[in-house]
């Protein structure tokens, strides 16, 4: 077998992935949005948690 196993042309892709849209560039920013809901929801099991015990 004289192919290729990784391709490096780039016509060689999946066509359901050159059918894509290329990604909005708000999604590139970043925002803490992941870190405002783990404080949310570790607060919200650390009172949980408290009530509980206490």
């Amino acid at each position: 077998m004289t192919r290729r196993l990784v391709t490096t042309n780039e016509a060689a892709r999946h066509p359901f992935r050159r059918a894509l849209p290329p990604p909005p560039a708000a999604a590139v920013k970043r925002s803490d949005d992941d870190l405002k809901l783990f404080l949310l929801s570790f607060g919200a099991f650390f009172t949980c948690f408290y009530t509980m015990i206490a």
